[in-house]
């Protein structure tokens, strides 16, 4: 996080730590597009991220304790992953969605996961939560009943092309 905060207050602290919309772009692509290398956030960016603007906001998510970088080796890709910080923005973001669906225009293709959180609720986000500190935190799999989220998110966005 940025060692002097402008204000003690909580919504000024975390807008400083991701309040740009580049940071919550990747921060969305990580989360729910499963892209953890930087060609891969780079490529995959509907907005069409410049490949400075990607390099500078992972270094600030670093360093706001949003994401953590492994430490690769001469000619190997660095993988990115979400800190428990990050995955408690699953209700934001969740709520983000639910707001652009009502409020903003929005193509079917972009709106389908949005739609299934929106449905599926606190309990859905609990459990994506759940299996993104499996993915990227390394905590051990829950013996959950049939697909996973994330693989239900795929799902319903292969479904929309």
């Amino acid at each position: 996080m940025a060692d002097t905060a402008r204000s003690g207050c909580p919504i000024n602290a975390a807008v400083e730590a991701f309040g740009d919309g580049w940071s919550l772009l990747v921060l969305r692509d990580i989360m729910f597009g499963t892209r953890r290398y930087f060609r891969e956030l780079l490529a995959g960016s509907e907005e069409g991220i410049a490949s400075n603007i990607l390099a500078d906001r992972l270094k600030r998510l670093v360093k706001a304790g949003l994401l953590t970088r492994e430490d690769a080796g001469p000619g190997k890709r660095a993988a990115y992953s979400l800190t428990e910080a990050s995955i408690q923005l699953v209700p934001v973001f969740a709520q983000l969605g639910s707001w652009g669906l009502n409020h903003r225009p929005t193509t079917k293709r972009l709106r389908v996961r949005a739609e299934l959180l929106a449905a599926g609720g606190p309990e859905l986000w609990a459990e994506f939560m759940a299996e993104l500190r499996v993915v990227h935190l390394g905590e051990p799999a829950s013996s959950g009943d049939g697909p996973g989220v994330l693989r239900r998110l795929a799902e319903a966005y292969e479904a929309a092309l």
